[in-house]
């Protein structure tokens, strides 16, 4: 996986750092990712972000879940195993519909939790840069990819404006890895550590 390079921004209030992400796509850097330690109303939009399609599949699996449960009592009813109880029809919807609504809650929920963890690099083992220890905890940090086009020292100095409180410069992979983190995070490990048990 490549190391790219990032500079980091971390901010104590999110009316500060609402504007910021704003000004910053405005001003055309790369923005690789927010982190705050609760959701913000409006970040995905000022952020760029497009609308989820997780809703989406969600109804894919539910209709595959409602389809499953339809074709295969049908096949069971009709051509499998065909019985005549009591003069019942052999393809009953009525009888159908309770096993056809659990098919089709089980298939969206358990198809819609995979596609979120997979989408979100979400499952065990699964290991991710930390930026900054206080990432998820009480502060609000932006990170700045740096490409070809983009100068360090003036993304700092615009973060500086726009109000951030510290501003470092960070090589990282910018994905994500199974197994232990690196040992270049580790010293982000020992704060995060500490400051649990303090």
């Amino acid at each position: 996986m490549a190391v790219k390079k990032f500079v980091v921004g971390l901010f104590d209030d999110e009316a500060v750092l609402f504007p910021a992400v704003k000004k910053v796509r405005t001003a055309g850097y790369k923005l690789h990712d927010v982190y705050t330690p609760f959701p913000i109303h409006g970040l995905d939009h000022a952020m760029g972000l497009r609308e989820t399609s997780l809703h989406t599949a969600g109804f894919i699996y539910g209709i595959t879940g409602t389809t499953t449960a339809l074709s295969f009592m049908s096949w069971v009813f009709n051509v499998d195993w065909p019985l005549n109880i009591g003069g019942k029809p052999h393809f009953p919807l009525p009888a159908f519909i309770p096993i056809t609504f659990e098919l089709t809650v089980l298939f969206a929920a358990v198809g819609m939790v995979m596609t979120f963890c997979y989408l979100c690099q979400l499952m065990p083992g699964v290991k991710k840069h930390i930026f900054h220890p206080r990432q998820t905890d009480d502060k609000f940090v932006m990170v700045i990819e740096l490409t070809e086009k983009t100068n360090a020292e003036e993304v700092k100095t615009f973060l500086a404006a726009a109000g951030a409180q510290d501003i470092n410069e960070q090589k990282a992979e910018a994905g994500w890895w199974f197994g232990r983190y690196d040992k270049d995070d580790e010293p982000y490990l020992r704060k995060i550590q500490t400051a649990a048990n303090a």
